[in-house]
């Protein structure tokens, strides 16, 4: 069992998806894998998303792969994760609760559940209730003595019918054996109908062309035709959804075309899910125009802007949804509404969380003061006076009363405990709920700062931080000036301790991995005198300056150390401070100290930073907040991370057999001084053309023993066919999983082959 992060919702952090049996075989036909499978629903996920958002998701699965039983699945178990959301739906005979998904780790856990096939209705939720449909779907399923080519025939005639009328279709081929046409409705229609229309198309093609369209369901009607079946705009009914894969023999997907090929019908056939993926990158989504964006969904500001009209109140009130801030400051607002009162903000998550206190914050333990949860403010609040007109929510005088920043203790549902800095709130106070909206708001008796633990033997050296994690988001979208961009690092994190010449490295789960890194001792000398707490990246870097994570992974004694944070110097905790700061003390620091390796900041903006990351071949891109504070061990949206696909040369050590084509996929190497070190196999991206000549060579190279010196697992070599190490290539890949194997590779073609 691993974890493996993916996009969240938009607008919502990443979450990390339990996966299993990554190597299990899903289509033995191609060797294609669960990890596979995961891969294409997590690299396909933005063109996918538009078009079964708002929808409820029925899975048909295949746990022991596609030559086994499969079985459909509409309820979502119990078990699932807490974040999938979720719409119930009374039928006639049970209530139902669906899936409805909405990021990347949705779709990441349909392939964990060896969901390969998603159905969807044509029509989508309106807040808990089903809405209407937003479009007509018609699919093309040839009889017995019909084919693909008699189904473009009549897509062609579906097409031309539905312009008549001012509508647009467009065809997707179905990974099974027909078409799907889908046709967008210019405003929402009930299911009914929708169905109505749909059935009248078809049976008016009926009458047109007799010999080739049937509507009718009966078996017997339909030899050598191809039926035209509306029925599945009924609102109980589902379509395999755009892209999803299919649990046929090969791992073909619902493939969206161009009419143009639906023209050349002698060349039409269906498409495996590496093609789909390949084409969207190349061409977009071809039905882009499709499906209309969804209504925007409520965040955590919808209540606040209910309540205010921008025209009439000076108050701020952003029509776009909260983006966080640094996340540690506060306001306190003296409020002369109705009736007097202090309004006290937290800055948390994007927002200002809020109480009403009718007496004013306490000062001393005896004094408990009723605090009424209101409504998440923006964080513009931060900074408004002003006087909010008669008529309108909260009329009156609001002045600041206090300001400044706050340290998070706990923070809980029903209880919250901060410890303020500001010009009069000093110290530790507990926000508890009592009930409902009822808190107390409370002055507490210990007044014990609660600092990041510290060895007392060390002069007060901070020991054992975890280090604070980025959010998987869109760098490119980013402007200069607000946000600070660094190359995302291919090594293993670590968090390095100096106490006056002695060097301790911690992993990120906070094991002492000192012997791993031994050149990273020299820190030592050169910090000798100080007490400083780093937070890094130990790599290996080629010869371009790029981190080669499988030269890591067999040789650590080569990893040197790049810096890019410092938590604690001299007694001094660093972690409540800004960006900008902090980076200053690193640079400085890093005068002193060669062997840290503080790298340049990427110039420009997101998209530049991540053009320039590309151009050098480099992981990716971190972008920071300029104003952000550390938070040990949490992920934080003040720091983002977006990878690039990558490209690596490599060496075939072998392949994996296989009944139905020349190989399941091959055994990848990368040459070390110690050797070829196995870094995954690929099995994607081959034509078949390409992979029978590849097989050849193989087969004149081949050898009894693995020439890989690194271990492998029993899983790794099952099926496993070894070559001598003379035969080059180039893979496309996301990144290094952490053992070391590449994830998700794609074939990118041959490049040296032996005399």
């Amino acid at each position: 069992m691993v974890r493996r992060e993916f996009r969240g919702a938009p607008g919502e952090p990443a979450i990390e998806v339990e996966l299993s049996n990554l190597d299990k075989v899903l289509y033995p036909a191609t060797g294609t894998t669960k990890g596979e499978v995961i891969a294409y629903y997590s690299a396909i996920t933005e063109a996918m998303l538009p078009h079964i958002a708002g929808r409820p998701v029925t899975r048909k699965r295949w746990p022991n792969g596609v030559d086994d039983p499969d079985f459909f699945e509409k309820n979502l178990p119990e078990h699932a994760p807490a974040w999938i959301h979720r719409v119930a739906i009374e039928h006639s005979s049970r209530r139902v609760v669906y899936p409805v998904l909405d990021s990347e780790a949705g779709m990441a856990w349909l392939g964990q559940q060896a969901a390969l096939e998603v159905h969807v209705p044509q029509w989508r939720f309106y807040g808990t209730e089903r809405g209407p449909a937003t479009r007509i779907v018609f699919d093309l399923d040839p009889g017995p003595g019909a084919g693909l080519a008699e189904c473009a025939r009549v897509a062609l005639a579906v097409r031309d019918m539905v312009a008549e009328i001012g509508m647009r279709a467009y065809p997707v081929t179905s990974g099974s054996k027909g078409i799907h046409l889908y046709v967008p409705l210019d405003r929402p229609v009930s299911s009914r109908g929708a169905a109505t229309v749909a059935k009248q198309v078809a049976a008016n093609l009926e009458q047109l062309h007799p010999d080739l369209v049937t509507a009718t369901m009966a078996k017997s009607a339909r030899t050598g035709k191809v039926l035209l079946d509306w029925s599945q705009n009924n609102a109980a009914k589902t379509t395999i959804a755009p892209y999803s894969l299919r649990g046929r023999a090969e791992p073909h997907a619902a493939a969206p075309r161009e009419w143009s090929e639906i023209e050349n019908a002698k060349s039409l056939r269906q498409l495996r899910f590496d093609e789909v993926l390949a084409r969207w990158k190349a061409d977009g989504d071809l039905l882009a125009d499709l499906d209309p964006p969804l209504p925007r969904h409520p965040d955590s500001l919808t209540k606040y802007r209910s309540m205010r009209d921008p025209r009439r109140t000076p108050e701020p009130v952003p029509a776009d949804a909260p983006e966080p801030g640094p996340g540690d400051r506060f306001v306190v607002q003296e409020h002369h509404a109705r009736r007097l009162h202090w309004d006290v903000r937290l800055e948390h998550e994007g927002v200002l969380a809020s109480w009403a206190v009718p007496k004013g914050p306490p000062t001393e333990p005896k004094h408990n003061r009723l605090a009424v949860r209101t409504e998440d403010h923006p964080l513009e609040y931060l900074h408004f006076h002003g006087t909010i007109p008669k008529g309108e929510y909260g009329a009156g005088e609001m002045t600041i009363w206090d300001s400044g920043t706050y340290v998070i203790e706990k923070w809980r549902e029903d209880e919250v405990i901060v410890e303020f800095d500001g010009r009069r709130l000093q110290g530790r106070y507990a926000f508890i709920q009592t009930k409902g909206d009822q808190w107390l708001m409370h002055y507490m008796r210990d007044q014990n700062r609660r600092e990041v633990p510290l060895d007392n033997g060390s002069g007060g050296l901070a020991r054992g931080l975890s280090p604070m994690l980025a959010t998987a988001g869109e760098v490119e979208s980013l402007a200069a000036g607000e946000w600070a961009f660094e190359t995302k690092w291919d090594g293993f994190r670590v968090i390095v301790e100096i106490d006056d010449g002695e060097v301790v490295i911690r992993s990120r789960a906070g094991n002492t991995v000192t012997a791993r890194y031994p050149r990273l001792a020299a820190l030592g000398t050169e910090l000798a005198g100080h007490r400083v707490v780093l937070d890094g990246e130990a790599v290996v870097l080629d010869d371009k300056g790029v981190s080669d994570l499988a030269a890591l992974q067999a040789d650590s004694a080569r990893a040197i150390f790049v810096a890019f944070d410092v938590l604690h110097l001299d007694g001094t905790s660093l972690l409540r401070k800004k960006y900008t700061d902090r980076r200053a003390v690193l640079e400085a620091l890093g005068r002193l100290a060669p062997s840290m390796n503080v790298a340049g900041l990427l110039p420009g903006s997101g998209a530049e930073a991540m053009e320039l990351s590309r151009e050098q071949g480099q992981e990716g891109v971190v972008a920071k907040r300029v104003d952000s504070v550390y938070q040990p061990g949490k992920r934080s949206q003040t720091w983002l991370k977006q990878r690039n696909w990558r490209s690596r040369e490599v060496v075939i050590g072998g392949w994996r057999r296989s009944t139905a084509r020349p190989f399941k996929s091959l055994l990848l190497g990368v040459p070390h001084e110690n050797g070829l070190v196995y870094v995954g196999r690929v099995g994607t991206g081959f034509g078949a053309e390409q992979q029978r000549r590849i097989a050849a060579q193989l087969q004149r190279l081949h050898r009894k023993t693995s020439p890989f010196t690194s271990e492998m697992t029993a899983e790794e070599c099952q099926d496993a066919e070894w070559a001598t190490p003379s035969l080059t290539g180039t893979v496309r890949f996301q990144a290094w999983t952490d053992t070391g194997r590449l994830w998700h590779p794609v074939w990118d073609g041959i490049t040296s082959v032996p005399d």
